[in-house]
């Protein structure tokens, strides 16, 4: 025991010169009270004292708020990593792709905070913030082969089992709010149902029960279960190592030489509900907002009026919620840039134009309607702008189809002329001419009819990218091994 003390002393001694100095204030200080080479015998024990001793050690303290979007995220990350060679391969695949790695995280930061709030409102890891990013690179407008649409790429079949309304005036599944919500009931389901998340992704992907009977094939054959072993399609394979792979990089940006763009911690954008009637071109001036911002915030509607039927909910910039309030008290609606006309009894569609002063033409044009389109009483007219600009803001909300009401009537029977040459009495040919009445063609489908219905779902395809189905078992084929680039894969 008395050798050990005595090489402590010796250690210490040569220690004290470079421990007495402080390294940022924070150095252990070790003073000797004594000479430490003095006679033992004429003094009392060697006696060292540490004062001030504080070890600098990284801690997050989860008790305070960052004002940092991406550290909130962070602090958020509960899944368990994957770590194979998918993984490293989408990390290069992104950092070789920066200006593709940018615009997704600047179009990320209008809808990031609104799906983070609702992530640890359930509980759920923040990683699936980032799963916009693999499914539609965060633009609501994406539209897949497989008509998936939205951030979260619901197919029509799957958003109306979400309670997703799809009609005429609108589509919820391009909804920021609403879209959010289904995505998140259906990702909480499939969880659940597996127990594991990397499981609960593959089966957003490729549905829950291709996921299931590919687990219950590898049980039957004693192999692993978990999502790297399962045999599924190349483009569910590759679906959680992208997501993994942009975990990382957020995670560690500086590792990859990426610089994320400063996302505040608060909210992006608030509801408002207006009971006057608005268009959004009205609402973009009334916000003091360009009007593309009004529409990166108000994708699930599908025309430039907003929807005549009860209060009109409408997103508009936190920022400028103030200034929106201020100016609609002050709103005379005679000014909107676009108007609704619901037609009263015995009115048609050329006497509204020219009481309106607008062209038959333009009207029918603006609403979808064929020259030769019959509309009745309580139908919804679009009335255009006078303003060129909003005309082009606003194009890709013009209707390719007319709204429910809208008939078409059957095309006129035709009628060919059979020509037959006959030998007359003189031995001179003569030509003889008949009709012959030709039936019209068969009426088209509903869905391709125009305004002989709303807009109908057509049935979920067999093809695995973005579907959001209950079953896929055939989606293998649907899918090249090699992925494709998520900013392109939903266009």
């Amino acid at each position: 025991m008395f050798p050990r003390v005595i090489a402590l002393f010796l250690t210490l001694l040569g220690a004290t010169p470079l421990l007495a100095q402080e390294a940022d204030g924070f150095a252990p200080r070790f003073v000797s009270s004594i000479p430490l080479f003095e006679d033992d015998s004429a003094q009392p024990p060697k006696v060292f004292e540490i004062r001030d001793q504080h070890v600098r050690v990284p801690t997050i303290d989860l008790t305070v708020e960052t004002d940092d979007l991406w550290e909130r995220i962070r602090r958020g990350f509960s899944m368990p990593d994957l770590n194979t060679d998918l993984v490293t391969d989408r990390q290069i695949y992104y950092i070789n792709r920066p200006g593709a790695l940018r615009q997704i995280f600047t179009r990320g930061q209008r809808y990031l905070y609104h799906i983070v709030e609702e992530l640890e409102r359930r509980g759920m890891p923040t990683e699936l913030a980032l799963l916009p990013m693999v499914e539609s690179a965060f633009n609501p407008m994406a539209l897949s082969s497989a008509q998936a649409s939205g951030l979260w790429q619901f197919i029509p079949s799957t958003g109306k089992s979400y309670r997703l309304e799809q009609n005429w005036w609108v589509d919820e599944r391009r909804d920021v709010i609403a879209s959010t919500n289904a995505a998140l009931d259906y990702l909480q389901t499939i969880y659940e149902m597996h127990g594991d998340w990397h499981l609960a992704l593959a089966s957003y992907n490729w549905g829950e029960g291709a996921v299931g009977r590919a687990v219950a094939k590898n049980r039957a054959a004693g192999l692993p279960t978990e999502y790297q072993f399962l045999n599924m399609p190349g483009e569910t394979r590759y679906y959680v190592p992208k997501l993994q792979a942009l975990k990382n990089i957020v995670a560690q940006p500086e590792l990859f030489g990426i610089t994320l763009p400063p996302i505040a911690n608060r909210p992006y954008f608030v509801t408002v509900e207006s009971r006057v009637p608005l268009d959004l071109a009205t609402a973009a001036r009334l916000a003091e907002t360009p009007v593309e911002e009004i529409l990166a915030l108000n994708p699930g509607y599908k025309r430039p009026v907003l929807p005549t039927a009860g209060p009109q909910s409408l997103v508009v910039p936190a920022e400028k919620l103030e200034a929106f309030l201020i100016n609609l008290q002050r709103h005379d609606p005679a000014s909107a840039s676009w108007k609704t006309y619901a037609l009263r009894e015995g009115e048609g569609l050329e006497g509204v134009a020219d009481r309106l002063g607008v062209s038959a033409s333009r009207l029918r044009q603006v609403n979808g309607l064929s020259p030769r389109a019959r509309i009745g009483t309580g139908y919804t007219l679009i009335v255009p702008s006078e303003s060129e600009g909003d005309r082009i803001s606003l194009a890709s909300l013009m209707p390719n189809r007319p709204q429910a009401g809208a008939v078409e009537p059957p095309p006129p029977p035709r009628t060919l002329v059979q020509r037959t040459t006959v030998r007359g009495k003189n031995g001179r040919p003569v030509v003889i001419e008949r009709k012959i009445a030709v039936p019209a063609d068969p009426a088209p489908a509903a869905g391709r009819q125009k305004g002989a219905r709303p807009e109908k779902a057509p049935p979920a395809p067999a093809k695995a990218a973005g579907a959001r189905k209950a079953e896929a078992p055939k989606a293998a084929a649907a899918k090249p091994s090699a992925p494709a680039a998520p900013a392109k894969k939903r266009r």
